[in-house]
């Protein structure tokens, strides 16, 4: 599992290790009965899904921020692994889905992980409550829609002064500039881009994106709307 974890100069500790081990135990168990993962060789889940979801540390220093949000999480990536990996972290697990929710809290209770909470719901509606919005030191995505949505997804959740980090295979490349007008509008400013390799053959690239000015009221619009109809 080390050597995974090695292209990002982390060194896990035998506790890590083993809450990553439980991790992909309760993965492969659950996924027999829901769809959290077409991916289930212990290798590959390393290397694809906990290695990639920390690939995060070659855009920020995590060491720096307090809170996180993962819009969209999913089977938890990139949010369980980076509060495993950085247990500092207050992260909060955003998934529309109730099973997927359910699955994370088991981990979250067998992993005995503090200061994280999983939550059902959308994007559209959580970043409107005054409890979430523009609360949040880095807010990161993998995987879930194009970068003119995913800005109107998670921006909000953003404070002034805060990131946006999504994750983002080649395709982003073409993204990232018909997003330009979304990520101005949201209160975003695109600083760069951060592109490497995971293991030897999967090309990944990682927006960062400071959050300059508060995201006005009106967004995001109501649910389904980002998708449906991207600001571009």
């Amino acid at each position: 599992m080390q050597k995974y974890f090695n292209q990002f100069d982390i060194t896990l500790t035998e506790l890590q290790k083993n809450q990553f081990l439980l991790y992909y135990n309760l993965l492969i168990e659950w996924n027999s009965v829901m769809n959290l993962t077409a991916i289930t060789d212990f290798d590959e889940v390393c290397g694809k899904h906990f290695a990639d979801s920390i690939s995060l540390v070659k855009a920020v220093d995590l060491s720096t921020f307090g809170s996180l949000i993962d819009v969209g999480t999913g089977a938890g990536f990139p949010g369980i692994p980076l509060k495993i990996v950085f247990p500092h972290l207050n992260v909060t697990l955003l998934d529309s889905l109730s099973k997927r929710v359910s699955f994370l809290s088991e981990v979250i209770e067998k992993l005995q992980l503090k200061d994280i909470t999983a939550l059902h719901g959308r994007a559209e509606d959580f970043a409107k409550k005054p409890e979430y919005r523009e609360k949040y030191d880095i807010c990161v995505s993998r995987a879930v829609a194009n970068m003119s949505t995913l800005s109107e997804y998670c921006l909000p959740f953003v404070k002034v002064g805060g990131y946006f980090v999504p994750y983002k295979s080649q395709k982003g490349l073409e993204e990232i500039e018909q997003a330009a007008k979304a990520i101005t509008l949201f209160g975003g400013r695109y600083q760069t881009k951060v592109e490497f390799h995971l293991g030897e053959e999967e090309y990944r690239v990682l927006f960062l994106v400071d959050k300059v000015k508060a995201t006005p009221k009106k967004y995001p619009r109501k649910a389904g709307l980002p998708a449906k109809e991207p600001i571009r």
